[in-house]
């Protein structure tokens, strides 16, 4: 369906292979689980360098939702989010944290009352978060996580009561897509104790383009199903 270039940890750029069943279950999930339809209003911010922007996209299409198309580089001025999310009535939107922190900072909270959820997603959330977005708006805050590798998000969870946790988890799987935290020989570790997290399911890339070497140390054989694959995030 679809290549995305990543630079991952290396710096070196590579090309992630994602197939058009990947990112149709990662839409259909999407538009399903938050109820998107006609009434909803999508601000579409992220630049289509990073696979986030094709759930901004690809959702409300699906959906009926009216989509409000940000200026370039819009997604970098919280007070340019703020008057646009108030001027077309937005009701969905997504942020990565630290520019979420900043958005809460300068935004007058009479202009976020269209907002029905925000997606966070991209770098781990503070807790603190939660608590000054729910200062600003009375929207759900689902705090979302998934590699270039996984089509956009392949765990997702509410925040709702989570300011008080020292860590905001990554949620539950979605649709089609298993994960495991495992040791260095692909065994599942005991609640508490850390590992590696391995995705498996119908969102794992294809593999790196022209990259067999890094594809075969990356998506390895996955030892609790039959003929399918692993994908190793890299994440502890």
């Amino acid at each position: 369906a679809y290549l995305m270039f990543t630079s991952g940890s290396t710096g070196r750029p590579k090309g992630v292979a994602v197939s058009h069943r990947a990112i149709v279950n990662q839409i259909c999930w999407l538009s399903e689980t938050y109820d998107f339809d006609a009434d909803d209003v999508v601000l579409f911010k992220t630049p289509p360098t990073f696979d986030v922007s094709l759930w901004e996209l690809w959702v409300p299409t699906i959906s009926g939702a009216r989509l409000v198309v940000a200026a370039p580089d819009g997604h970098r001025d919280p007070a340019y989010l703020a008057e646009t999310i108030s001027a077309h009535a937005v009701t969905a939107t997504s942020f990565v944290p630290s520019m979420l922190a900043l958005f809460v900072q300068v935004v007058d909270s009479t202009r976020l009352a269209s907002l029905r959820v925000v997606f966070v997603a991209g770098e781990a959330m503070p807790a603190d978060l939660i608590g000054r977005f729910a200062a600003v708006s009375g929207a759900e805050l689902h705090n979302l996580y998934g590699p270039t590798e996984t089509a956009v998000h392949v765990t997702a969870g509410d925040t709702a009561g989570m300011d008080a946790a020292r860590q905001v988890p990554i949620g539950r799987p979605v649709w089609n897509t298993v994960a495991h935290v495992l040791d260095r020989r692909l065994r599942p570790v005991p609640i508490g104790v850390a590992g590696e997290l391995y995705i498996a399911g119908r969102q794992a890339a294809r593999g790196y383009q022209g990259r067999s070497d890094l594809t075969a140390d990356r998506f390895v054989a996955d030892p609790f199903g039959t003929g399918t694959r692993l994908y190793r995030t890299g994440d502890l």
